[in-house]
Parts: structure tokens; C-alpha cells; sequence
């Protein structure tokens, strides 16, 4: 086994004064160094990829057993090639080389919504909300993404916090405008502390200090950075056994989940959750790379992509050389083959991430010199608070073929449905073969209805869409009207706003706003 071992000859900490006198911390690291340390962040992906998935999601709310793991082969790594943790933010990567470092969401947005691979969870909801228009500012928030907080992001931010060594606040920026695309809140959050725990592990040699510098990132008063302080307090308390903060977590954190697949079962895909067993692994596997691996896998749930992360940050503090030769054997093999849907390979990749290091350090104050980067480091920085955890709990899971939700009156049309919320009061709104209704999403039970009869040939196909409390619905010959839906001491009550009989398309698909010109 290989624990961490320091080789800092050329890391040196240089003190510069700046032009108002007060210091500032500077970092240099050669290229060589630089490039090993890249190296050794992508092959330790590729490497806890493979090596948890055989097991993942298998295990669910409990740990695995050791003699479960199966036994680790080189060419296991060959894997990796078509594993989404790694082609999925490969896209995002693709569009700093085409956009560069100002890349804006709505630009992270167009290549997602255009890419050709299969997708889950928020990235899944992301994608169908941006083929449907809505911006990719909000394609990953609870109005749109019901899997807001669950772990896309976090497994996609790894090449984000490789081009910023020592750059946290950079980082967070970038984050930011990535993880918007498809998660937000904690979802957000479990990039930006992957993101942050790279940035450190460029020039910190104590996985603790590591787990605490991507800490250090988050808001204190998300529920992610309280996981994460919860995970070093009892590793601090229990430090030779991880199943007791495993046990820990699992009874304070593995509750209230509100993803669709996951809520009141086992399965649990929450990003704050699973990015625990990430500093788990890390916390216990104290700098060895198989006993990390080892953790962040059978702490079980997303057990590829926690190892992953993990194995990704101090394969970036080890550097590549310094990986377990049984490990990393077969990566040069196919090194310079691409990976799933991408352009990139293992060697081009890190080609296109050192580019970018050197802009980054340059446009944060930093230079080049000679065979060497010169880096202002940043002391890390919260992101701005952003929380979605006002869902309440999930309380029953109820089937759409349970008595308890059924709608037994005017059968649907052609057109889909929208959700609306009214004080709380979520809705199904859509159009049936003569009315418009909303239906109550806990119950199935009518709210309240408008007639709408289609007129000779015609039917009622277009998609109502939402805005705010108002609903605005169209059908071919009976023009457009926009109703705003108010809640009243007996029920609901439409109230109409404004009706156009001139336009009246008879299809429309869902989109963001509308515009006439004059008055509607």
C-alpha cells in the first residue's frame, strides 16, 4: 500500500509584498510537478470509478461487506472509457475550449442540452427543461428539477477544481455558473466542495486540512457544509472505526430525501449524503490510496462516483507517480484513448486543463516563469446561500394507480400538463376534452375547472403555460386567455385577466414567457 508521501522540492512557499505593503501568499509549482498532479487527479477517477462500480447502488443504506468488494484488476480501468462521471463533465470542459474561461450557464446549457448520451436524475430534468426552452439559469431549480439537490453536479465538478490550484474563489465562480445548469442549493454545493477540496490538494499534504479547505467554501448555514462538519467532529471521536460515523450519518443524514426515486426508500442520491462518504474516505483512508478507496466505496449508495472524487483528490496530493502501480496499471494503454462522447483522452484532457491553469493563475494575479507557474493563492470563501429545504418530509409514496390518486371525470387531450403552486397548493393544470382543470397534486382531487370546448374538428392541444399564479391556455377558433388562479376560503377560483380572440394556436409547446405587442 502507498500512503502520502511529501516530494515539496519544488512547491515553495514565497512571500511577496504588494504594492500597499501587506503580504501576499504565493505558491510556485514547476510544470513537470503540475502535470503529475493533473495526472494523478484524472487517473484517480478513473481509477475509483472502476473499481466501485461493480458495486454501486447495490448497497443501499448499508455498508458493504469487505469480502464483497471484488477483487481489483488492471484492466478493470478499461471501464472507465464509458462511464458518465467522467464524459459528463468532459462537456462541460469542451465548452471552456470553445467559449474560455468567461463561458457564461447558458453556454454550459447549449452543449449539455445538445449532448447525445443517456442521462439521470437532475441531470435528466436539466436536459428535458432545456429542450422544452427554459434557460439554463433555471433548469436545475425546484421550479423545473425536482432532483435539485441530488449528486449530478457534484460528480461533474472534478475538472473544475483541477484548473484552479489554489484558487478557491475562482473555483466557486465557475462552479456556480456549471452547476446552475442542472442542480441547485446542495446540489450546487457538492461541487463547489469537490471543486475546493482539489484546489487545496494542489499544495496541502494533510487530507484533513484538504476536507476542511473545501468546508470552507460552502455557506455555514447549508445543510451540506453541516454533513461535512458533522463527518470531521465524529471522525475526530471515532478515529479508528468509520462504521460508527457511518452509523452516525446514516441516522441523523440518510432522511427527508425528496428525490422522486429515493424519497422514504433506501436508494439515497442527495449530493450531501453521498459527498459524506467522500470525506469519510478521505478522513479515514489517512492518505493511502487503497484503504480510500476502500471507505468511500463501502460506505455504499453512489459507491462509484464517491471513490471517484475521492480517489480524484489525493490522486492531485500524491501525484500520479506515487499511485499504487497495481492501480494505475493499464491507463497508459489507453491513454490516448477518447472517452465516451467526447473529444478528449486521458493525455488531452490534461493538456486542455493545464491551459487553462495558466490563464486562470494569470488572470488572478499569478504569471509564468520560466519552467515554473507562480500562483496567488486564495484563502477560501462561502459561496452565496442558497437552500431549498422547505419541502417538509415525504410522508407516503402514493402510485398512480393507487385509489388515493385518481381523476375519474374528462379524460386528457393532446396537450401536456405544467405544475402551478398557489400558496403552497401545488397543481397539475392541463387541458381535457372540454375544460381546462387544475388537480391537486397530494390528493388527485379537483381544484377548480373552466369550460374550454374544442370547436367543429378541433381539440385541445396546446400546452397551458405558467407564470407565477396565472395560467394562460390557447385552442384552435376559441383564442388565448390568461386566468389567475386564487386561493379563496372555500377552495380555488379562476379569475380571468385578459382573453385575445385573434391568436389561437392550436399547438404550442411549453416556454418561458410570451410577448404581444399592444394590449392582449
Amino acid at each position: 500500500m502507498t500512503s502520502l508521501r511529501l516530494g515539496w522540492v519544488s512547491l515553495i512557499l514565497v512571500p511577496l509584498l504588494q504594492t500597499c505593503g501587506t503580504q501576499a501568499e504565493f505558491r510556485e509549482i514547476t510544470f513537470e510537478d503540475l502535470r503529475d498532479k493533473l495526472k494523478g487527479g484524472w487517473a484517480g477517477q478513473m481509477i475509483g470509478v472502476s473499481y466501485g462500480a461493480p458495486t454501486e447502488f447495490r448497497y443501499l443504506g448499508r455498508i458493504i461487506p469487505e469480502e464483497e468488494i471484488p477483487e481489483w484488476r488492471p484492466d478493470r480501468i478499461h471501464n472507465s472509457i464509458r462511464q458518465d462521471d467522467l464524459y459528463v463533465e468532459m462537456t462541460f470542459a469542451q465548452v471552456l475550449d470553445e467559449k474560455g474561461l468567461e463561458a457564461t450557464t447558458q453556454d454550459f446549457g447549449d452543449m449539455f442540452r445538445n449532448a447525445k448520451y443517456r442521462l439521470w436524475h437532475a441531470n435528466l430534468a436539466a436536459r428535458r427543461a432545456l429542450k422544452r426552452g427554459v434557460p439554463a439559469e433555471k433548469a436545475g431549480t425546484p421550479e423545473y428539477n425536482a432532483h435539485a439537490n441530488d449528486i449530478d453536479f457534484q460528480i461533474e465538478a472534478d475538472f473544475i477544481g483541477l484548473m484552479s490550484p489554489g484558487l478557491p474563489v475562482a473555483s466557486n465562480d465557475l462552479c456556480w455558473r456549471v452547476g446552475r445548469v442542472m442542480n441547485s442549493g446542495d446540489g450546487i454545493y457538492g461541487g463547489v466542495f469537490v471543486a475546493g477540496m482539489y484546489a487545496a490538494a494542489f499544495f496541502e499534504s494533510d487530507v484533513r486540512e484538504v476536507v476542511k479547505a473545501g468546508l470552507a467554501c460552502l455557506p455555514p448555514e447549508s445543510p451540506y457544509a453541516k454533513v461535512i462538519l458533522d463527518v470531521l467532529k465524529w471522525s475526530s471521536e471515532n478515529p479508528g472505526d468509520w462504521t460508527k460515523t457511518w452509523q452516525l450519518l446514516e441516522d441523523k443524514w440518510d432522511v427527508r430525501d425528496p428525490c422522486p426515486a429515493g424519497a422514504l426508500l433506501p436508494f439515497n442520491i442527495d449530493a450531501k449524503l453521498n459527498g459524506a462518504y467522500i470525506a469519510l474516505g478521505l478522513l479515514y483512508g489517512q492518505g493511502d490510496f487503497w484503504k480510500t478507496l476502500d471507505v468511500s466505496t463501502r460506505a455504499g449508495q453512489d459507491s462509484d462516483c464517491n471513490p471517484s472524487n475521492a480517489a480524484g483528490v489525493l490522486g492531485v496530493m500524491l501525484g500520479y507517480e506515487q499511485i499504487p502501480d497495481r492501480l494505475k496499471k493499464g491507463i497508459e494503454e489507453i491513454a490516448d484513448e477518447k472517452f465516451s462522447f467526447t473529444n478528449y483522452s486521458f493525455n488531452s484532457i490534461i493538456d486542455s486543463n493545464q491551459k487553462w491553469i495558466v490563464q486562470m493563475v494569470e488572470n488572478h494575479g499569478g504569471r509564468v516563469e520560466g519552467e515554473k507557474l507562480l500562483i496567488k493563492t486564495q484563502a477560501p470563501e462561502p459561496a452565496v446561500l442558497e437552500v431549498w429545504d422547505d419541502y417538509g418530509s415525504p410522508a407516503e409514496r402514493v402510485g398512480v394507480d393507487d385509489p388515493k390518486w385518481q381523476w375519474t371525470e374528462e379524460g386528457p387531450e393532446y396537450a401536456s400538463p405544467s405544475l402551478l403552486t398557489v400558496e403552497g397548493t401545488k397543481q397539475i393544470v392541463t387541458l381535457t376534452e372540454k375544460s381546462i382543470v387544475g388537480i391537486g397534486v397530494a390528493d388527485g382531487k379537483l381544484l377548480w375547472q373552466l369550460p374550454f370546448l374544442p370547436e367543429r374538428r378541433a381539440y385541445n392541444a396546446a400546452t397551458p403555460i405558467i407564470d407565477g399564479e396565472t395560467v394562460i391556455y390557447t385552442g384552435a377558433g376559441r383564442g388565448t386567455k390568461a386566468v389567475k388562479i386564487e386561493k379563496q376560503t372555500d377552495g380555488f377560483a379562476a379569475k380571468e385577466i385578459w382573453s385575445n380572440a385573434e391568436v389561437a394556436p392550436q399547438y404550442w409547446r411549453e416556454m418561458v414567457g410570451m410577448v404581444f405587442e399592444g394590449d392582449p
